[in-house]
């Protein structure tokens, strides 16, 4: 049998050795078999649509690739029109395309800032506008020389009560907003986030105010603006979206226009602030929360592309049916694979969670109860924090799990690296949240302290900080190694780590430069691991005892691995018992290996209930039936620089290169070659 017929019958004989019923993890993670059906419905409308075809994409100049999107977007709106799609069904129409475009900026920050923090003039002139794209919007905020230090903001919004007016204006060069999604071509309205000016000269701290950028009968740029595209970003990413800046010279708009949900001024000019500071964190806490099942989803794609041309992919010593070794067989590779197989799934099921407590928390919000705000200002910014560096980190992994092939644009995942790495720059800098996560602890940690530790305050912690307990005395004992099998003691060992270090942190003035970050990540993956036993804990109700074994261990792998990535402060703080001459990890990393083992004869079929389709992949390498030869074959032959014979530039460059070279070494070489 020919290697490329090989590779097919390899992952049909995958599939008949998994043991789970697909079909019903499959239903997990889609939350019931009437999401997937909805999911299915629309991936059969857009994927048979012609304007949504992919095999020129790699190919396109980025002009064409820009308004390809554009042309996609419109598209989805015309079939939402035909098929009376849903707002949710639109959105998820949207996220089917596997490509980025310049309105999920404007669904994932302009609609949700606006709609929670617009009042009810704004709401009623413009909402169904928002809606319906008869406006396209952009979230003006990082400037030239500001980003995460959104107090700093330059631009400023001065309300001249006479006129009734505001008057947005950039000051200075680095004023000028920077990076804004759909700004740069496409956008016909911005929120700007402003220094608010009130008569007199006194700031009141960046606000928000609604301007209108460009006509809406010819998209000309409006008098006092100017906008445009910032240019090509980092490894070809986000090509499609036209990241914008914007300045603003003097350009008055409405006393209406300052989104006034929460903070007004007034006619006169006198300033009303909103009954509790943080009334206006709704918005963003929702695009940091969408941010954790977009990372799951791009560790789903890139697990399942991974994994299935590793386990068709032959190469190396020779198995026991004399064949070449399955790459996925090897330890090296699976115990890289695997735990991002696992990441994909918990963070699934996590951000699904997420946004429901979200949705719980913008209801309270409007009724002016803030009581949620804080622990899931918490909890969004840990997640958004994990998912976004787990999502990055992963999807390069699994990239170079797959050798060289995997550089090929025709893999896909280097697409899905380049296109997900931003989420870990914007809606918050991984790097500043985790101060934020940080001083939450401290703050936790001395109220308790200030409590002299009793037993009620500690009954009180919310989840976020609920590791902190391990400080009581009676906790103080020295740890004996877990049962690595039992997740319960797993997580008692990383909440054990997270609670001595935030104590530490706390109570030393001796801070080395990794110290936060650190802190940080005990204190989330403890979070996480009491949510992940959560998950396992549930499993025996949703599932039948044989998946919910299976997705146990999967589970349960990410568990050790969050171990494992903090051994250094896990035995720097002695919370496992070490033996002279032994290595306190052993029995821990042989656990990993023992889970991995267990898993990969399900690997195909765990891939294969995120249900994907070929056209959703876009990958030859992921190809569903394994014939990821014959498809790098098929795209290889689409290059356009192959048209030609010889090629364009063989006469003006390439011919008197040789023929010099020639020259220089005394013969003319051969003419022709047969």
């Amino acid at each position: 049998m020919l290697p490329h017929e090989r590779a097919k019958r390899d992952m049909a004989e995958a599939r008949v050795r998994t043991t789970i019923d697909v079909e019903q993890v499959r239903n997990l993670l889609f939350g019931g078999q009437s999401k997937w059906d909805t999911h299915a419905r629309l991936l059969r409308v857009v994927s048979q649509d012609p304007v949504f075809d992919k095999s020129e994409r790699p190919f396109l100049a980025r002009k064409d690739r820009y308004k390809r999107a554009i042309s996609m977007t419109n598209r989805i709106y015309e079939l939402r029109d035909i098929h009376g799609w849903s707002i949710a069904e639109t959105a998820e129409a949207l996220d089917l395309i596997d490509e980025e475009l310049p309105i999920h900026l404007s669904s994932a920050t302009f609609d949700p800032v606006f709609m929670d923090q617009c009042g009810p003039y704004l709401r009623e002139k413009y909402g169904e506008l928002v809606v319906n794209r008869g406006i396209q919007g952009t979230y003006l905020q990082t400037e030239l020389a500001h980003g995460s230090d959104v107090a700093s903001l330059e631009t400023t919004a001065t309300y001249i009560p006479e006129a009734k007016e505001f008057e947005v204006h950039s000051p200075t060069l680095t004023s000028t907003k920077w990076w804004a999604g759909a700004a740069g071509r496409t956008a016909t309205h911005g929120v700007v986030q402003a220094q608010l000016i009130l008569p007199g000269g006194k700031s009141m701290g960046p606000h928000l105010f609604l301007v209108q950028l460009r006509s809406l009968d010819d998209h000309r740029l409006l008098p006092g603006i100017v906008m445009g595209d910032i240019g090509p970003k980092a490894l070809g990413g986000y090509t499609t979206v036209d990241n914008g800046f914007a300045r603003f010279d003097h350009v008055r708009i409405s006393h209406e226009n300052m989104l006034s949900a929460f903070s007004q001024v007034t006619e006169d000019g006198r300033y009303v602030k909103p009954p509790h500071a943080k009334l206006s964190y709704g918005g963003m806490m929702v695009v940091r929360s969408l941010l954790v099942g977009k990372g799951a989803w791009v560790m789903a794609k890139a697990a399942t592309v991974s994994i299935r041309y590793c386990t068709v992919r032959r190469q190396g010593g020779r198995s026991t049916d004399g064949l070449e070794r399955q790459v996925i067989t090897y330890p090296g590779v699976y115990y890289r694979l695997l735990p991002v197989l696992s990441h994909a799934y918990i963070f699934i099921i996590l951000g699904q969670s997420l946004l429901e407590q979200m949705a719980v928390m913008n209801k309270q919000l409007a009724t002016g109860d803030a009581s949620m705000v804080s622990e899931m200002h918490l909890t969004s910014c840990a997640l958004k924090i994990l998912a976004t560096t787990m999502g990055a980190q992963d999807a390069e992994t699994t990239r170079r799990a797959m050798g060289g092939h995997g550089y090929s644009e025709f893999a896909a995942v280097g697409r899905y690296y380049a296109n997900f790495l931003p989420t870990t720059t914007y809606e918050g800098d991984n790097f500043v949240l985790d101060l934020q996560i940080v001083r939450g602890a401290l703050k936790a940690y001395k109220s308790l302290q200030s409590s002299s530790f009793s037993v009620n305050a500690v009954a009180q912690l919310p989840p976020s900080s609920a590791y902190l307990r391990f400080l009581l005395p009676q906790f103080t004992t020295k740890l004996s190694e877990p049962d690595w099998t039992d997740p319960t003691q797993v997580v008692v060992l990383l909440e054990r780590r997270a609670s001595a270090m935030v104590r530490y942190r706390a109570e030393t003035t001796d801070i080395d430069a990794s110290m936060d970050n650190r802190v940080s990540k005990a204190t989330i993956d403890a979070y996480l691991s009491v949510r992940v036993r959560e998950l396992i804990e549930s499993l025996s109700q949703i599932l039948q005892p044989r998946e919910a074994s299976v997705v146990s261990k999967l589970y349960t792998l990410t568990l050790l691995t969050l171990v494992e990535s903090g051994l250094v402060d896990i035995l720097s703080f002695g919370l496992l018992p070490q033996n002279p001459g032994e290595d306190p990890s052993r029995g821990l990393r042989a656990t990993i290996n023992a889970l991995c083992t267990e898993l990969l004869p399900e690997v195909i079929g765990l891939t294969d209930a995120f249900g994907f389709t070929d056209w959703e992949l876009d990958s030859a390498l992921g190809v569903h039936d394994g014939s990821v030869y014959e498809q790098l074959w098929a795209r290889a032959q689409k290059e356009p620089l192959n048209a030609e014979e010889p090629v364009d530039g063989y006469e003006q460059f390439v011919k008197p290169m040789l023929r010099r070279g020639q020259l220089l070494s005394g013969t003319r070489g051969e003419r022709s070659k047969l």
